[in-house]
């Protein structure tokens, strides 16, 4: 019987990719970088900052850190209220999945700053019993720490527990700690992506997460 349901925010709550797909190629201009299409900068969404941009530049971790400081900045500048917003049916979802008893978390390789602050603006603190963000582990997604960090936090085993996100990082992460998993289709990577990396559903709809559980 699934106790907890553990989401993703990015590409999986909240549709976040415009703006940063827009950040991500303003950082690299602004540093004068290879060029990457936006696609290619799309496949790094799930990956914490500094990895995207080493993953997709191929550069070492200093220059990286100093993508990730001017992408910080940058995406400060232009998160504006009512440009992300949350995927259609996710406030319902949540509010019917608390209602019926289940433990909601968000685990997530957005810094914890940004990802408080979006919790915040969606005002999904009443639904939330635990958040894990990049600052809070040593190991990211696809490592299972993540989600260990919130079993423990909260006392739930894995078998008890559906993993949901939008990108291969997220399902591995949730096979890795012995976890059910879900990938949604509407966001950041494919359905046969999500399912070559194990997803165990698959739903186009947030909604349909209440039949999942």
């Amino acid at each position: 019987m699934t106790r907890l349901v553990i989401l993703d925010f990015d590409g999986t709550l909240a549709d976040t990719q415009p703006l940063i797909i827009n950040t991500m190629q303003r950082t690299i201009s602004a540093l004068h970088l290879p060029p990457r299409t936006d696609a290619q900068c799309q496949a790094m969404i799930g990956l914490p900052l500094k990895e995207c941009f080493t993953t997709l530049l191929s550069i070492d971790d200093a220059t990286g850190e100093q993508c990730a400081e001017l992408y910080r900045r940058i995406f400060d500048e232009d998160n504006h209220p009512g440009v992300v917003t949350l995927f259609p049916h996710v406030l319902e979802t949540l509010t019917a999945l608390h209602e019926r008893g289940l433990l909601l978390a968000i685990c997530s390789s957005r810094g914890r700053p940004t990802l408080d602050g979006f919790v915040r603006m969606f005002h999904l603190e009443p639904y939330i019993s635990a958040i894990v963000s990049a600052n809070d582990v040593q190991h990211h997604k696809p490592h299972p720490e993540p989600v260990q960090v919130i079993l423990k936090q909260l006392d739930i085993l894995p078998e008890e527990t559906l993993v949901v996100g939008d990108a291969s990082y997220d399902i591995l992460m949730g096979r890795n700690a012995g976890c059910r998993t879900c990938g949604v289709t509407y966001g950041n990577q494919s359905a046969d992506v999500l399912s070559a990396a194990g997803a165990d559903i698959l739903v186009s709809d947030f909604a349909a997460l209440l039949e999942a559980v």
